[in-house]
């Protein structure tokens, strides 16, 4: 089939068939499995489960009786599922339920950004067309630094090697119509030789293929038809929007993290399986919503910050019970601390996410990481005799010293163990030991480096680890226009709640807020977010030469195309919602910025609305607005299925009085000395409480810090909400 009709002839036909499934899933002729039908109707359990760095965090939601559980295991890198596995017979066994019961499971994971961090992924071979070989070698002409950066730039080899690139003498213009047919001999030819040549995983990538993918189609057939075993990932169907390098970069990278996804997905599932029996497996995306387990499979480029979007989500959930909108989320695990900010109940989302030296065009929450955790290992450079920390990690082996699992270098955990603020007799995740004689005994080696007592060393790694998470917290809100004293702080993650405190005093943000299960907040996101699809299209025109009326039926058409994934997992239309996505820029400009609204926004306001808050957005982040043409780029729609729902703790109500929660004297060491405090079970904790710092409150997966002049006051959520003993909120 050489000839560009027949080409189109059958680019036409998949178009009809595309469009009678529509009709007929819209007529409620696409009757769904009787297992999905099951899971939907909340019979079963839901569990959430979120993979980090140092421990697995698991939270089972029984929403027939009304109870929740969490559970927290050692993390497994060598294989990440045993951890899953471990963490699930744990919290079956304390629950007292059979893993058969539970019918759905939302994952969080780290496969696919651990498989770029390490450089672990998969032979890729690509395909382009003639005269775009060097793509990935030219990129933007973008070196990093400053005039003299390209002296010390060592440029990272692209994840698709230049031997193993070959061309399609073929070519499509910017409308989509082919100008040179596709020379099938001669690719197949090609084909063969690179097939054969070792590669894991194909990317087929062909110029302005966004307006016409028939060549890349005919091209994935040729390559399953010769090797049905290698993966094969078309640039269209990854990213079908303009700009040939990201498109290529994107999809190449998601050829590249393809089988060890794969792999890793279709392992856990099965083993789901043989445990659960019909289970619904389901992976978080990097923009907050879920994708289905098989989705999961093929476009795992979306899954590069799946981990830190579980946290986001679940601070996000947590926000809203205490009706509070404006807020900054700071997740501190065992290796790094991941931070985002939520506006007007909306996180912030950004179209680029960037993992190492490898940028991809994949919607991803606005989180940005910095090397400091719990296991972060200080040290002290014989040169400069300078006390530093991070980003080097202890990690989940052998981990801080505290935990006598046979590490030796002093960590920010071991710091917190000597002050006093993580108590010895506390037990991580309810059975790890914590050995105090180990920390000091780490820590010492710092205080002989620098010739200072243990205490003032172990205060030292908390402030310097404490400043560099508020350089992250700067990136998100400074640095985008934002002021920090206008937004909450929710601190969590396995060490969040312990350093919220004073990383509010840092920032100014107040309340500092410890939600409930501060530990496993991520897998709190994870049960409680949403499958979500998109659909989106490149759209290059000046709003003047367009219509309101044109732009809303093509988002309406990207809507249907959209949701056709959630019906197939059983999302019924009427449990489906969606907003849209416009690119837009000033015209001449080279950036562009995505503005979402909602169909019903979009009907009543039009693209004179679209125009209107692209310049307030742009105003926000670079202090201007133009009188200029403004100018689309692509549209895009998101379509959601239904929120999840959520049994929130029964909590009784008390008074001020917190002392039935108190359970021992203690002493921490903060601003150069020791200090009383007290031991809290926060267990016992009811809303209206207030607890005087300096105080410790412990709980299974976390324990938290309240500092000397202020106070911890428990809402009706159950968050505690810290203030400054002064402060009008506090008295």
């Amino acid at each position: 089939m050489n000839s560009t009709d027949d080409m189109i002839k059958r680019y036409e036909d998949r178009l009809a068939a595309f469009e009678e499934r529509l009709r007929r899933m819209e007529a409620g002729s696409g009757a769904l499995p009787q297992s999905r039908s099951k899971t939907r109707a909340g019979g079963g359990l839901r569990l959430g489960v979120d993979v980090g760095g140092t421990f697995t965090d698991l939270l089972l939601l029984d929403e027939k009786n009304g109870r929740t559980f969490t559970a927290k295991v050692p993390s497994t890198p060598s294989d990440s599922s045993i951890g899953v596995l471990n963490g699930i017979e744990k919290i079956c066994r304390e629950a007292g339920i059979e893993p058969r019961e539970i019918t759905e499971v939302m994952h969080g994971t780290t496969v696919a950004t651990n498989t770029v961090l390490t450089s672990s992924g998969a032979l890729v071979g690509l395909v382009t067309t003639k005269g775009y070989r060097d793509v990935l070698q030219i990129a933007r002409s973008y070196v990093p630094g400053g005039l003299g950066g390209w002296v010390i730039w060592n440029k990272a080899a692209p994840l698709a090697p230049l031997e193993y690139t070959i061309e399609a003498d073929e070519r499509m213009d910017a409308h989509g119509t082919a100008i040179v047919p596709l020379d099938e001999k001669a690719i197949r030819k090609s084909l063969k030789s690179l097939l054969s040549s070792g590669i894991e995983a194909l990317t087929i990538a062909l110029f302005n293929s966004y307006a016409n993918d028939a060549h890349e189609l005919r091209i994935a057939e040729i390559a399953r038809e010769i090797a049905p075993d290698i993966p094969v990932s078309t640039s269209a169907s990854i990213m079908p929007e303009m700009y040939e390098y990201e498109r290529t970069e994107t999809t190449v990278v998601n050829s590249y993290v393809r089988p060890v996804v794969s792999k890793y997905v279709s392992n856990l599932q099965k083993e789901l399986q043989q445990r659960m029996g019909d289970v619904m497996l389901q992976i978080l995306r990097s923009d907050g919503g879920l994708s289905s387990a098989q989705l999961a499979m093929d476009q795992p480029v979306n899954l590069l910050m799946s981990g830190p979007a579980g946290g986001v989500s679940g601070a996000l959930w947590i926000a809203k019970q205490a009706d509070v909108k404006n807020l900054l989320t700071f997740d501190m695990g065992g290796t790094s601390t991941d931070v985002a900010l939520i506006e007007n109940s909306i996180a912030r989302t950004r179209r680029e996410t960037r993992v190492a030296d490898v940028t991809v065009r994949a919607p991803s929450i606005d989180v940005r990481t910095v090397g400091a955790g719990g296991g972060s290992i200080a040290y002290v450079p014989e040169l400069t005799k300078a006390l530093r920390v991070g980003p080097q990690s202890a990690g989940a082996v052998p981990g801080p010293s505290a935990y006598n699992k046979g590490g030796e270098q002093p960590t920010v955990t071991d710091a917190n163990v000597v002050l006093g603020y993580l108590p010895s007799d506390a037990k991580l995740g309810g059975d790890m030991e914590i050995s105090r004689d180990l920390a000091v005994k780490s820590v010492t080696g710092i205080a002989n480096a620098l010739s200072i007592s243990v205490e003032e060393a172990a205060e030292g790694i908390v402030k310097i680890v404490n400043e560099n998470m508020c350089g992250a917290l700067r990136l998100v809100s400074v640095e985008q226009g934002y002021d920090p004293r206008e937004f909450a702080l929710m601190g969590f993650g396995g060490a969040g709640p312990l350093h919220v405190n004073a990383l509010a005093k840092l920032i100014n943000s107040w309340p500092a807020i410890i939600p409930p299960g501060p530990g496993v907040l991520c897998a709190y996101g994870d049960a409680t977010t949403r499958l979500r699809n998109e659909a989106s299209q490149t759209f290059v025109t000046r709003i003047s030469e367009t219509s309101d009326r044109k732009i809303g039926d093509m988002l309406e058409a990207l809507q249907k195309s959209a949701a056709e994934a959630l019906s197939e997992e059983g999302v019924a239309p009427e449990e489906q919602d969606a907003f849209y996505q416009i690119d837009i820029r000033y015209r001449g400009q080279g950036m562009k910025l995505t503005i979402n609204i909602s169909p019903e926004e979009f009907a009543r306001d039009g693209l004179v609305g679209v125009a209107e808050r692209f310049d307030k957005e742009h105003e926000q982040l670079f202090t201007f607005a133009l009188d200029a043409d403004h100018e689309l780029v692509g549209l895009r729609t998101v379509v959601q299925g239904a929120e999840k729902s959520f049994i929130a703790p029964s909590r009784g109500q008390g008074g001020t009085d917190a002392s039935g929660a108190r359970v021992q004297s203690t002493k921490v060491y903060a601003d150069g000395q020791w200090r009383e405090a007290h031991i809290y079970d926060r267990g016992k904790l009811n809303p209206g409480n207030r607890v005087e710092g300096p105080a410790v409150l412990t709980e299974m997966d976390s324990t938290s810090l309240i500092l000397h002049d202020h106070v911890g006051i428990v809402d009706e959520v159950g968050n505690v909400l810290i203030w400054p003993a002064n402060h009008k909120n506090a008295r």
